[in-house]
């Protein structure tokens, strides 16, 4: 079986065509095999795919050094289906769709936590790596003559297939599992949107887990109240403070500057804090840090003119956490939204023609999970490498200093790799040097061994 796993991991990684279970077995060689083996794989439950996901929990506290924080970065993606039968599937929301008008696509939920693995201590690029990947199906609404008891198991069953409420599971879960690979000592650092900074995750949060959210810019937030010796019921919420937005006009507090590595490079962020705070709504006795983080203006050339992007505000149970360490962590949230493409787009995941229970989750977790070995074997072999040692970039690529393998070019490896094995040639170097010149004209035939392993989605 784990030879089998190994094939379809493998095959999903270099397939070049629709990423289904029948491709997956084309690219790795399995066509005139029975593939019925491939489907009960995952269909009758064979692997754990949390049991996937532990390794890459693994691989990346061990990578992370002392002074490198644990940040988990949590959301949840609709993968796109078309047929009425798929397990879970429903009409949802599309959150590519114009702010005016509200468009719908057929689909499933899932949610997924990624753990940050940043290049260097400090300032630094990250990478999210997957580590969970769950499928989270809302609640099938009963007939119109649906019995009394029929609609009250639908109405609990929402409350149980609630979003968030899925999500604080899969957050303790993480967090168990982490303790259980030597972590009990590090705090986790949850990064999320706004979807997720409510009162179902704040007032439900495991130990050790500080969350990192964005709040709306009306938000009531109150100060922690004063002690008194007066007779009654001891107070809980103190007196109420500006709205963020209010706070972000008003010159009473301050502006600092705070540096973090953003889109590429270093940026200097100007931030206003105000601290002991409770947020009566949602935040339950959760002490709460209030970051305020003005637009960051920026040219899309050299030439426009200046725009600016929305302020941003963010709320932190902890109230000592470094203002540093709280932009960076909720800055890196955007690798998950990286993970999303790139799991939709190069590896395909939700394309695979399935409709029962268990399969219908269990691929695109599969999928998940080897892309998540994916980029630690690219960050163990190629962080210390030197570019102009991998295969050159295209000539319509734009050339950057210090820019990190996209996952693109590091699926183009592998597949040179397998593929120049497989061929019997170790070097790339005929395709980079001019191998038949004419006298008239310096042009040059590339070795077709070496093309064909230049291939690109």
């Amino acid at each position: 079986m784990m030879q089998r796993l190994r094939t379809l991991a493998y095959g999903a990684l270099t397939c070049l065509g629709r990423q289904t279970v029948s491709g997956i077995l084309t690219a790795s060689g399995q066509q005139f095999k029975d593939w019925s083996a491939a489907y009960r794989l995952f269909s009758e439950n064979r692997i754990d795919i949390d049991k996937l996901f532990e390794i890459s929990q693994k691989e990346v506290i061990q990578e992370l050094t002392e002074g490198q924080i644990l940040v988990a970065l949590m959301d949840d993606t609709i993968l796109k289906k078309t047929g009425k039968k798929v397990f879970g599937t429903s009409w949802r929301r599309d959150p590519l769709g114009p702010p005016f008008q509200t468009n719908f696509i057929w689909g499933q939920r899932f949610l997924q936590l990624s753990l940050a693995l940043p290049s260097k201590e400090g300032l630094s690029q990250s990478r999210g790596i997957p580590v969970d990947f769950h499928h989270c199906p809302t609640a099938q609404k009963p007939g119109k003559k649906a019995s009394v008891e029929d609609i009250k198991q639908y109405k609990e069953a929402s409350k149980q297939l609630n979003l968030s409420i899925q999500g604080v599971e899969r957050l303790k879960k993480l967090r168990q599992s982490l303790d259980d690979q030597g972590a009990e000592e590090r705090e986790l650092y949850l990064s999320v949107d706004g979807s997720f900074t409510n009162s179902n995750v704040l007032k439900n949060l495991p130990d050790r887990v500080t969350i990192i959210g964005r709040i709306r810019k009306d938000t009531r937030l109150h100060k922690i109240p004063e002690k008194a010796n007066h007779i009654g019921r001891k107070r809980v919420y103190g007196e109420r403070i500006p709205t963020p937005e209010e706070i972000r006009k008003s010159d009473d507090i301050q502006w600092q500057q705070v540096k973090g590595w953003a889109a590429g490079r270093e940026h200097t962020f100007n931030v206003k804090i105000v601290k002991d705070l409770r947020w009566e709504s949602a935040g339950g006795k959760h002490n709460l840090q209030l970051v305020v983080i003005r637009p960051l203006r920026y040219r899309l050339t050299k030439s426009s003119k200046l725009l600016y992007k929305a302020p941003a505000y963010l709320i932190c149970t902890d109230n000592n956490l470094d203002i540093e360490k709280l932009l960076q962590a909720y800055l890196w949230r955007w690798e998950i939204e990286v993970n999303f493409r790139d799991e939709k787009t190069l590896l395909g995941s939700g394309k695979a023609q399935v409709r029962n229970e268990q399969s219908s989750a269990n691929i695109p977790g599969f999928i998940a999970a080897i892309y998540s070995y994916l980029l630690i074997a690219a960050h163990k072999t190629y962080r210390k490498t030197n570019r102009n040692k991998l295969i050159p970039r295209p000539k319509w690529y734009p050339r950057k200093e210090n820019q990190r393998l996209s996952t693109g070019e590091i699926i183009n490896l592998l597949r040179s790799q397998l593929w120049s094995k497989a061929l019997g040639c170790g070097s790339f170097s005929g395709f980079v040097k001019r191998e038949l010149e004419t006298r008239s004209r310096k042009n040059y035939a590339p070795a077709l061994s070496s093309a064909i392993c230049y291939m690109r989605n």
